[in-house]
């Protein structure tokens, strides 16, 4: 399979990280959603736009039987490395369902070849309403539970399936804070649970994803590439927006607007010089559905630019 554009092969310096896209780039939260870009129509953009590395994004977007899914991402060129999905750790009661359903994703991602499943927390303000829906901040005991959860799922995940976990920071989680991210790499276990560096809810979380590439760089198994816009950052939590309104204000922007600096942080990733998966994404969710093709191809041309894949 061509994967010319993924991989930097002119500079022995990038050629570990290969750059992807996920359904995120393209505005997509749910499996449905009337708002939502038909998922045909998102994939054949994403080919045009010139990736070739996918992440598939909420579980149900794609079609979910492997043998449908390696078809439809083979008639466009793509190789899938990852599935994602939202499961809550931190409460006895919700084990069982997330166990199922992250069994149903590790079952289908298996089967076509992904490497990763990015475990994304579960939010405490609803997606769509901003509504809170669950304690902002967990007690002792939800906190040890959802470690200890992590650890059990990513054993699963491992043991199972053979993919690796990677837990994901956001904004409106239990993961949000460098504090938070610092509890989590000091509790959870490595050999089953990683972490994926998503550099725009590290921002908005109020840390700084170079400093955790510095900080932790064994940990850091995964990357969600992305820019937050600093002074809407700054409005969300100093009039507690729920972050999906933050989202509607246009807090998530196309690089090279918005914090982290890309040069930066390509040169922090290249660094640590490992093999990553380096997915782009951009909180769109409502936008237009003609919106998001040209700023992906804006944004990977940018990101070749500074070292990460090709033009």
């Amino acid at each position: 399979m061509a994967e010319s554009k993924a991989v930097n092969t002119n500079d022995p310096r990038y050629s570990k990280l290969t750059i992807g896209v996920c359904p995120d780039q393209w505005g997509v939260w749910f499996p449905q959603d009337e708002k939502q870009i038909d998922w045909d129509v998102a994939l054949d953009e994403m080919a045009s736009a010139g990736f070739s590395v996918m992440e598939t994004g909420p579980f149900g977007y794609f079609p979910t039987d492997p043998k449908r899914l390696q078809e439809e991402m083979d008639a466009r060129g793509f190789r899938v490395v990852a599935g994602t999905g939202w499961g809550i750790l931190h409460k006895a009661e919700a084990w069982a369902e997330t166990e199922r359903f992250f069994r149903q994703i590790g079952e289908t991602h298996a089967a076509v070849g992904a490497e990763y499943v990015v475990h994304l927390p579960p939010m405490f303000r609803d997606e769509k309403t901003g509504d809170y829906i669950d304690d902002k901040v967990l007690s002792t005991e939800a906190w040890n539970l959802y470690i200890k959860n992590a650890d059990r799922l990513g054993r699963i995940m491992k043991e199972d399936y053979g993919l690796k976990m990677v837990l994901h920071p956001h904004g409106d989680s239990h993961i949000e804070t460098p504090e938070d991210i610092d509890r989590v790499f000091q509790a959870t276990d490595p050999e089953y649970v990683g972490f994926c560096l998503d550099t725009g809810h590290i921002i908005y979380g109020d840390g700084d994803p170079m400093e955790l590439c510095r900080k932790y760089p064994e940990r850091i198994s995964y990357v969600h590439i992305k820019a937050m816009d600093q002074s809407l950052v700054k409005q969300a939590h100093d009039e507690d927006w729920p972050f999906v309104k933050a989202v509607h204000a246009g807090v998530s922007v196309a690089p090279p607007a918005g914090l982290p600096d890309m040069g930066d942080l390509i040169e922090a990733l290249a660094d640590l010089d490992k093999e990553l998966y380096v997915v782009c994404e951009q909180d769109m969710y409502g936008c237009p559905k003609d919106q998001p093709l040209p700023i992906a191809v804006q944004t990977r041309e940018y990101l070749a630019s500074l070292g990460l894949g090709l033009k």
